[in-house]
Parts: C-alpha cells; sequence; structure tokens
C-alpha cells in the first residue's frame, strides 16, 4: 500500500457528513477519492467538500467497488445494506469500516465476519463509544484488575424525548429496530468491552410501542408521525453470560423519566465498582472503609492549555486508519460487534415469543 491511504465512502448522509468525512480529512495519510449515494447531488457536494481533486461520485456501490486503486471503504448508509455492501467491497479487496450496527440482523453480522476471513480483509464497526475518554481509562482499570471479577453490569442508553424523526429511523424494514438497534448497541457494546465478555448464555427482553403512538408529543427534533413508527419506543434485556455475569440492558427514544443517560455502563465487581454518572467514578473498599473516587479525565486549569481534546470519532478514524497502513487488528473487531448484533436479536425474538433466548 502506498503511503497515502484511498478511502472511498458510500452512503453521503447525516453520518457520513457528521462524522466519517470530517475525521478523514484531518489525516493527513488519507486521501478521499471515490463517493457514493443513492441521490447523486449528495455524492457530489461531499466530494466537493471533502474529495481530492479529480473525486469520482457513482449512484452505484457496485461501480464504485469496480476502482482497484481504492485501498478503504467506509458504509454509511441505513441498517439493511450494511451486509451486502460491507461483503461486496471486503470481496472486492477492499478494507471496511461499517457504521453501527454491523447489519440488520444476525445471520448478516455473521456473513460479514466470514467474508472478512475469507478474503484477509480487515473489518471495523463505528462503536465510537469506545473511544471516549472515560470509556478508555475504563477498560485500562477492568483490565489491571481494579474491580475485581465484574459479575454484574448496566450498561445505559436512556432518552427521555429524543426521536430521530429523519431520514429511515422510524422504518422497521429497513432499521432492524428503534432505540435498541440504534443506541442500545452502543451501550452495549461498550459494556461488553470493558469486561472482555463476549460469551451469552441467556437473553430475556421487552419491547414497547407505548409513548409512539401519541399526536403532537414533545420531542427534541419535532413531533413525529404515530402511523410511521413503526419501531419501538424503547427496550430493555437482561443478558447472562456464561461465567454467570448479569448485565441489564435498557435503551429508548422516549420514556417518561429523569435518569437520562446514553451510550455508558455501570460495573460491579468483586474488588470494586465504576460509573459514568458524573464523569467517572470508581468505588470500593479499602482499610474497612468504603470509598469513591473522581477521575479528572481532561486537563482543565493547566497553564498554557486550551482545553481542546481530540474528539472520539477523530481517535476513532484516527486508530482504524493506523490499523490499516500498519497491518493491525482493529479495536473493534468483526466478532466482537458480531456478538452484539446476536444479543440485540436475541431481545428483539424475545420479546416477540415471550420466552428466553438460548445460545448455545
Amino acid at each position: 500500500m502506498s503511503a497515502k491511504v484511498k478511502v472511498a465512502v458510500i452512503g453521503c448522509g447525516g453520518i457520513a457528513n457528521g462524522k466519517h468525512l470530517p475525521a478523514l480529512s484531518k489525516l493527513g495519510q488519507v486521501e478521499l477519492v471515490a463517493f457514493c449515494d443513492i441521490v447523486m447531488e449528495k455524492a457530489k457536494q461531499a466530494a466537493e467538500k471533502y474529495g481530492v481533486a479529480g473525486a469520482k461520485v457513482y449512484e452505484s456501490y457496485q461501480e464504485l467497488l469496480n476502482d482497484g486503486s481504492i485501498d478503504v471503504v467506509h458504509v454509511c448508509t441505513p441498517n439493511d445494506s450494511h451486509a451486502d455492501i460491507s461483503i461486496a467491497a471486503l470481496e472486492s479487496g477492499k478494507h471496511v469500516m461499517c457504521e453501527k450496527p454491523m447489519a440488520k440482523t444476525a445471520a448478516d453480522a455473521r456473513r460479514m465476519v466470514e467474508a472478512a476471513k475469507r478474503t484477509g480483509k480487515k473489518l471495523t464497526v463505528g462503536y465510537n463509544n469506545r473511544f471516549r475518554s472515560d470509556s478508555m481509562y475504563l477498560k485500562k482499570v477492568c483490565e489491571e484488575g481494579e474491580l475485581g471479577e465484574v459479575y454484574f453490569a448496566k450498561a445505559h442508553a436512556i432518552r427521555r424525548r429524543a426521536v430521530p424523526t429523519w431520514g429511515v429511523f422510524l422504518d422497521e424494514e429497513k432499521q432492524g429496530g428503534g432505540p435498541l438497534i440504534d443506541i442500545g448497541t452502543h451501550a452495549l457494546d461498550l459494556t461488553l468491552w470493558v469486561m472482555n465478555n463476549y460469551e451469552p448464555k441467556a437473553v430475556l427482553g421487552t419491547t414497547f410501542h407505548k409513548l409512539s403512538q401519541k399526536e403532537n408529543a414533545a420531542n427534541a427534533w419535532g413531533s413525529w408521525d404515530p402511523k410511521k413508527f413503526t419501531v419501538e419506543d424503547s427496550a430493555f434485556g437482561m443478558i447472562t453470560m456464561k461465567n454467570g455475569a448479569t448485565i441489564i440492558l435498557e435503551s429508548s427514544w422516549a420514556l417518561n423519566t429523569l435518569d437520562v443517560k446514553e451510550a455508558k455502563c455501570t460495573l460491579s465487581g468483586t474488588e470494586g465498582g465504576a460509573d459514568m454518572e458524573d464523569g467517572l467514578r470508581i468505588n470500593g473498599e479499602k482499610h474497612s472503609r468504603l470509598y469513591k473516587n473522581q477521575i479528572q479525565l481532561d486537563a482543565k486549569g493547566v497553564d498554557f492549555y486550551d482545553g481542546k481534546q481530540e474528539s472520539m470519532q477523530d481517535t476513532e478514524i484516527r486508530l482504524w486508519i493506523d490499523a490499516v497502513l500498519n497491518d493491525k487488528q482493529p479495536i473493534v473487531t468483526p466478532e466482537q460487534a458480531c456478538v452484539v448484533s446476536e444479543i440485540l436479536e436475541a431481545i428483539y425474538e424475545s420479546a416477540k415469543t415471550g420466552k428466553a433466548v438460548y445460545f448455545d
């Protein structure tokens, strides 16, 4: 591979323009050479703003993938197309970053894992919350054994009223679900990662379509149309792991609660606990006394420091490109992301059948 990584972006909507393109454009070793969208104007606008001179635009991703000079493809399309596009890109010899969730279904996620193994190309999934300063610090705390055996956790993805009313977010056919697959997926990925536990045993889940049916509802992005709100408004799951650990996953776009937190986790271990309630807090017992430590994660108050830090999105993309350039394993592996998809699907299945779902 040359010193410059030639990157193409498929899907030039909100997530591409809000995260991928700005982060990629900051990297000197990246050239944004191709853009694709079913709305050609979006691809053209992205190319004009972020592309190198002569950047190509496409309406068909299959045509884009025929370009053998492209090294990396970022897939930023609706959930139902993640698998097909990612697999086609891998098979055409490209490394792939796919936005979260990995796929609409667990079967599709497994197909993606198999394609990455078969082609030998790198595949990662956009779980950017791993790259926050509090998340990375907590990961080190767990790795060093400060919490002991983590046997109980909560994965939080709760909004009071913040239903995304644009695009296809409310379309179950395109997305596969609502807040569980949209933001619950971030909370679950973060929790499994810091615990380093990817062996689920059983899942019991519930979903609700309660507030979604209200007319003229208060909402951060304007009221929604109940007739088009075909996904759940909230979902909850209890996940038991093969080692006995238990995880409670809570997710909502609309819930009557003031206990709001998103993409955060709470951990309880044999030697200590941690939560992200107010920054990052570590708790435990020492010398027969209970303690609670607030972890300082920024450098406020330091002379000559302007307070600016690299965003989690920029860190995520930088480390991904570094993995490609230096042949490293991505921080988010396809196998890990696949387990997240399998658990989410099990919660939806359990909610439909009213029965627990067991893994082999």
